[in-house]
Formats: C-alpha cells, structure tokens, sequence
C-alpha cells in the first residue's frame, strides 16, 4: 500500500502566473499531484471536488480568497494554507478565523512552504512521510529505509536516489535526469555516476532477493515500476 506524497492531491489557487508555476514544480517535484487555478472562481469550484490541500491566495480575481476560503469550510475540512502579502497581525489572525489551517506571508522560502504542506497533511493521515511499496519501507521523518523488515543502511545519496525513484515511479528516468533530479543541476559532475550509485544501491536493497525492486531499461535509463 503506497503512503507516500504520490498518493495526495494539492490545489494551488494563485493568480501570480510565476508563482503558480513555481509552486505547481515544487510540489511535483516532491511527488504530489497537482492542479492550479489562477482566480477564485475556478479556484472554489476545483476545492469543491476534495483535494488533500489547498494552497490559497488571498488577493484573487472573480472572488477573493477569504470568500473562497468560508466557502470551503462550509462543506469541507480540507487542510488550507493561505498565502498573503499582508503580514500584520490582525490579517493574519482574520485569515486563520475564517478557517485556515496556516498562515504564509509573501515572500516566502519555498522550503518552508513545503514543511508546512508536510505538517499538515501529516496531521490529516499520520502516515504521510512512509513510502511503502512491496516489502520497502521508507521513513522519511527518521530517513530509515527496511526490506523486509531487516533496516537497510544508505549514504545520503542512496537515500536521495532512492527516495528520487520511489517518489517518481513507473517514469523511466535517464542518467541526466536522475542527476538533476538527486545531486541539482549546478552540480559539476557526470552523469555517469548514476551507474555507480545505482550499483551501491542494488547491492544493499536488490541483492538477495528474489523479486528485484530497481529494473533497468536499457538505452533509456532506470526505473521502479509497479
């Protein structure tokens, strides 16, 4: 059974274009599912349809966000974190009295955005941070990695790349792509690396078992498929 951020729906409702880009690759980035809206209308009727979490701008055209926000706490207790500019007191207390969860002034460090996406939705399924596929286990709140059930001992970039492909899985990714993906794309590096750590990885959560979890597909890349 998959726990993991794949699983989880985030709406993101910001009519800054740049923003709202920026967001909807964070997100996905780490695994969710997105979807975006650009103004409050359209933002309200995609809340309506239940996501996991709604990241909500409070200046929006057609209906604004505190509009938007008391109409979906009439019907839903979907976690909302809201994003303003406004950063004095009384706007944020207002903003939390009409229902939001949490409160993010602009600007904001996308990191902290992210920890607090986490918080929440660790509150609404305890689970969140576990990834589970087959007889893996990863917890990404005390970076601990089982098969069956016997712990697994990973260097950080073991950890990162399998993290990488848990997150991104049934995607063949190549060589360049899981690079950027695990090490950034300002790295000076070659990507012939991910060969290396591939190995290393195998020998710790491949070897000895019958059913092998990391399948290579051969002139593309490397993938784990369901």
């Amino acid at each position: 059974m998959e726990k993991g951020n794949q699983q989880f729906r985030i709406l993101v409702i910001e009519d800054d274009a740049a923003i709202n880009r920026v967001l909807q690759l964070e997100l996905e980035h780490e695994g969710y599912s997105v979807e975006t809206a650009r103004d409050g209308l359209s933002g309200l009727e995609r809340a309506l349809k239940e996501p996991d979490l709604i990241i909500l701008d409070l200046m929006l055209p057609k209906m604004d966000g505190t509009e938007v926000c008391k109409r979906v706490r009439a019907k839903s207790r979907v976690p909302i974190i809201m994003l303003t500019a406004k950063d004095r007191v009384p706007d944020r207390v207002a903003g939390l009295d009409l229902g939001a969860d949490d409160y993010l002034t602009k600007p904001f460090s996308t990191e902290e955005l992210l920890a607090r996406v986490r918080a929440r939705l660790r509150e609404k399924n305890p689970l969140v941070n576990t990834i589970e596929y087959r007889d893996l286990v990863m917890d990404r709140d005390r970076h601990e990695v089982k098969r069956g059930g016997q712990a697994v001992s990973l260097t950080a970039k073991e950890y990162a790349l399998l993290e990488y492909l848990l997150l991104h899985r049934n995607k063949v990714h190549s060589r360049d792509e899981l690079f950027n993906g695990v090490w950034g794309s300002d790295f000076l590096g070659d990507s012939n690396l991910i060969d290396v750590y591939i190995r290393y990885l195998r020998g710790k959560i491949d070897d000895g078992f019958e059913n092998k979890l990391i399948t290579t597909v051969r002139g593309v890349g490397y993938t784990i498929k369901d």
